[in-house]
Formats: C-alpha cells, sequence, structure tokens
C-alpha cells in the first residue's frame, strides 16, 4: 500500500482491473467509444444520448392489449400469469396457442369459464 494525497491505494492492479473492464465494455459495445475515437462527435453525441434517454413507459396493459395479435407472446404469458381480470381476454387472441389457455384455463378468473365454453362453441360449428 501507498499514500497518496492522504488515500490509501491498494497498489496499480485496481486502476488496470478498471481500464481493463473498460476496455472490456467497449469491446461488448456496452459502452460508447469516445468523441474522439468515433467517426464523428456527433454520433458519439448522439450514442452517449441515447444512453441518457429515459426508457420508455411500460404497457398499460388493457383488454386491448390483451386480445390484440400485434401483442407480443410474452406480454401475453405475463397477463396470464399476473392479471386475472384480463385472462378471458386472452381467448380471443388469436396468438393464444394451446398451452397458454391451458394455464389460462387453470389460473381461471372472472369470465374465463365463459370464454373457454365460447371458443370451443365456435370451434365446434
Amino acid at each position: 500500500m501507498r499514500m497518496t494525497r492522504g488515500f490509501i491505494v491498494r497498489g496499480h492492479r485496481r486502476g488496470r482491473h478498471a481500464a481493463h473492464r473498460l476496455r472490456h465494455l467497449r469491446q461488448a459495445q456496452r459502452l460508447p467509444r469516445h468523441a474522439a475515437a468515433a467517426h464523428s462527435s456527433e454520433s458519439a453525441s448522439r450514442a452517449i444520448s441515447d444512453m441518457t434517454a429515459p426508457p420508455e413507459p411500460p404497457i398499460r396493459l388493457t383488454p386491448a392489449v390483451a386480445c390484440s395479435p400485434d401483442t407480443d407472446v410474452a406480454v401475453l404469458w405475463h397477463i396470464a400469469y399476473h392479471v386475472p381480470e384480463l385472462r378471458k381476454w386472452l381467448v380471443a387472441n388469436p396468438k393464444a396457442d394451446a398451452p397458454l389457455l391451458e394455464l389460462v384455463s387453470q389460473r381461471g378468473g372472472p369470465g374465463v369459464r365463459q370464454a373457454l365454453e365460447i371458443l370451443f362453441e365456435s370451434m365446434e360449428a
């Protein structure tokens, strides 16, 4: 150990490790390159502003989201596990596959039984 301006520094390993970690993150493209290393300072500032921009707000779960064929399957599974009042709307979604409908049937919820009965009746006709 050595003293530097009143602070104890445990050697050079920590500094080398931090530099190695930063270099690794840049190679993994998790950190933007410095403006000098980028093709232009404008592209570097754009990359930094993208990282500092707030994330998009979460999806508001509504019956329209639950029965829309454009909704991602992961969102449908989330609804099936965590939002019982929207499970009946999953039955009307054309992207809902057999395992998802099985889970909805097992978990139940308000109106699920009636929605499944309507689905099965429409398949028989």
